[in-house]
């Protein structure tokens, strides 16, 4: 294979996890279980550019369809982020009636939704259905296509050119990221900022974060490499900020190569953060795999351990990390009784892989757990706080990432 970014042939790998289904391939029942299609899931490095991406395996349309499952406005805690986001953003370009807000998988409009509330013009790109249709409820004009630099210049044509393009958590999941990046270049107007939120590869390496690893992801960034993409494009970032969000993400601010702003200490400060972390040393990746298998053999004996001790295992959260944790780890449904998720997107259905049942939280007291596992660990504080107030049943909960961590609610 060669890089989806510079062409290099890749050979270094950073790790291996088997085979498993796609992370939010869900099962609407157990008849779909023998039919389930499995792909190499497998993460390589290029020497060259050094962008982190996994083997071609899965075209994106596979992978984003109609029925895809995750809204963004189910976590109270991301629409807090977004709204905080547009505020901070809204004041510090400017923005008005006569500006222009494009985002780029707008998903179900958690985000563009304060635009409108603020009347400022905005327009959404995202190609699955499910999650445009909601945006739409909410006033939202939404295009329902994958963005690329055809795309960018159909809608400069047909809208004018952007004063503010957001992509967040989205540039991990393109294919061909060149075409992508370029769209922006196409079409940012004269004076126009693109922000991008990604999940930090220093975050995934040094936190042992490889459940941020699924089909979905076709590449995991640091901002050395992400400022080498944009500016291949014709764009400069110009500022970067280091976030909280899934376990600890960048927010990049970027723009045309010759605007006028000036490049933030920031920038320079992050990037060295990665040097020092070496993250353009080969032996940094050849030693993460054996992290991985470190973190799964635990997560399975405590699992394991609690079975013949009669406890009862359930879980939260039906996010796609903790599907690769779940399938990479070999666990199946008789270690884990259920996984409760407030989604009704996912309900009443089965994880891919494990074929653990997903059932509403209303229903987790019945089960009368012993260790509830967060897998979502990122918001693990939202879901303690929810289950708290929302139940009368003590458990111990558990996440796996970083390590192993056991504790009382």
């Amino acid at each position: 294979m060669n890089c989806r970014h510079c062409g290099n042939e890749l050979a270094l790998e950073m790790v291996n996890l088997g085979c498993s289904p796609a992370s939010n391939a869900y099962l609407r029942d157990k008849d779909a279980f023998k039919n389930e299609i499995t792909y190499s899931l497998r993460v390589l490095v290029c020497e060259q550019c050094w962008l982190v991406q996994t083997d071609d395996q899965v075209e994106a349309e596979a992978l984003f369809t109609d029925e895809y499952a995750y809204f963004s406005s189910v976590s109270a805690s991301w629409l807090k982020h977004a709204k905080s986001y547009t505020e901070v953003v809204t004041q510090k370009l400017g923005l008005n009636k006569n500006s222009l807000v494009v985002e780029v998988a707008s998903n179900d409009g958690y985000l563009l939704q304060n635009f409108v509330k603020n009347g400022i013009p905005n327009l959404g790109v995202e190609p699955t259905a499910a999650v445009a249709r909601a945006a739409k409820a909410r006033g939202i004009n939404v295009i329902e296509e994958f963005f690329d630099t055809r795309l960018a210049n159909v809608i400069a044509m047909d809208y004018g050119k952007a004063d503010l393009i957001i992509a967040n958590n989205v540039l991990a999941h393109v294919p061909d990221i060149n075409s992508f990046v370029q769209g922006f270049k196409e079409l940012l107007s004269e004076a126009g900022t693109v922000t991008l939120e990604f999940p930090s590869l220093l975050n995934i390496i040094t936190q042992n974060q490889f459940d941020t690893i699924y089909h979905e992801h076709y590449s995991y960034l640091n901002l050395c490499v992400v400022e080498e993409i944009l500016s291949k494009a014709g764009l400069k970032v110009y500022d970067v900020e280091e976030l909280s969000t899934h376990g600890g993400s960048l927010r990049v601010w970027a723009s045309h190569q010759e605007s006028s702003h000036h490049v933030a200490p920031s920038v320079n400060e992050v990037k060295q953060k990665e040097i020092d972390a070496k993250l353009f040393e080969p032996s940094t990746y050849l030693a993460f795999s054996e992290k991985v298998t470190q973190i799964c053999e635990e997560f399975k004996a405590f699992l394991v351990d609690a079975k013949l001790a009669g406890k009862t295992v359930v879980g939260y959260g039906a996010a796609a990390k903790g599907n690769t944790l779940l399938n990479t780890a070999g666990v199946k449904n008789n270690l884990i009784s259920a996984v409760f998720d407030s989604a009704p997107s996912k309900q009443n259905q089965y994880l891919p892989g494990s074929h653990i049942p997903i059932l509403p939280p209303d229903a987790i007291e019945s089960y009368k757990p012993d260790y509830v596992v967060i897998f979502p660990w990122n918001i693990k504080d939202e879901i303690c706080q929810y289950l708290a107030t929302n139940s009368r049943v003590n458990w111990k909960y558990c996440i796996a990432i970083p390590n192993l961590e056991i504790f009382d609610g």
